[in-house]
């Protein structure tokens, strides 16, 4: 499998070249006579081939497809199970390839739906995945502050990570960013039962006994502030509001009937809400 960038045959050719593949200046302009080449990925059919052959297939191969998706709050455990089931890849190089290339263990792709092409390695797969997120991250970054300063954007991610998987949707997103904001100014610990939702744990209901139990870094019952690393992967709305909170004096919320949540600064009216939300489902 062999990806082109859109461009001039030259800037092509020179594409190529970076990536230590045997072509010239002449093939450049062989090129012009055969066809442009294709962008997009390629399907070479074979790891080696001739030079004319090679030049062929760049401007009428075309490789088949597949849409990949990654939902706003999965884990990158669960993204990679569903990559190497769909893409017919190999689960333990795929995540080798994953703990060689990424410099954090969550949150580092974004979610989207992804055209990959199928036969592609483990290796290329991440390495494409993870160009995408860098650049995108980047520039929403630049956007908002005027710089990329990595240590900071993943401080939001990690923020933006258990709004995603605590927010009902998208409006509610700053209103859990300020709990997270207020209960942190006065000390409080979060308690929110959507940071055990990490790795394996994307899917599994939180129990009391698993709050007790996970010592993990993850669990904020027993540890103050946000996780050091992000719990799942995040949406840019997720990460606005982590940058942007709403200015709220709310501590508390808790999910009613319309499965959105009723945000409180008492405890009193907080605790009104759990019952009628247990009431409800006993």
């Amino acid at each position: 499998m062999l990806y082109i960038q859109e461009g001039s045959i030259n800037k092509i050719i020179t594409q190529m070249q970076m990536n230590k593949y045997d072509v010239s200046k002449l093939d450049a302009f062989l090129l012009r006579f055969i066809g442009s080449p294709q962008s997009g990925w390629i399907d070479m059919s074979t790891t080696l081939n001739t030079k004319a052959d090679f030049l062929y297939k760049l401007t009428t191969a075309k490789a088949a497809l597949q849409n990949i998706t990654l939902i706003p709050g999965e884990t990158t455990y669960v993204f990679l199970g569903e990559l190497a089931k769909n893409l017919n890849l190999d689960i333990e190089k795929l995540n080798k390839a994953f703990n060689k290339q990424s410099k954090i263990s969550e949150g580092a792709f974004i979610p989207d739906t992804y055209k990959m092409p199928i036969g592609i390695t483990e290796e290329r797969l991440i390495y494409m995945l993870l160009k995408v997120a860098h650049k995108k991250m980047k520039q929403f970054s630049i956007k908002v502050f005027g710089v990329y300063n990595e240590k900071r954007w993943f401080h939001y991610v990690a923020i933006a990570s258990v709004i995603q998987k605590e927010a009902a949707n998208d409006k509610e997103m700053p209103l859990v960013s300020s709990v997270i904001y207020n209960r942190i100014k006065k000390g409080m610990k979060l308690q929110m039962d959507g940071t055990l939702n990490y790795g394996k744990y994307s899917h599994v209901k939180v129990t009391s006994k698993r709050i007790k139990n996970d010592k993990s870094i993850y669990n904020t019952y027993i540890h103050k502030g946000v996780p050091p690393i992000p719990v799942c992967n995040v949406s840019f709305t997720a990460i606005q509001a982590a940058i942007f909170p709403a200015k709220t004096n709310y501590l508390y919320f808790m999910k009613n009937k319309k499965n959105t949540h009723d945000f409180t600064r008492n405890y009193s009216t907080h605790l009104e809400n759990i019952r009628r939300a247990t009431k409800r489902n006993k």
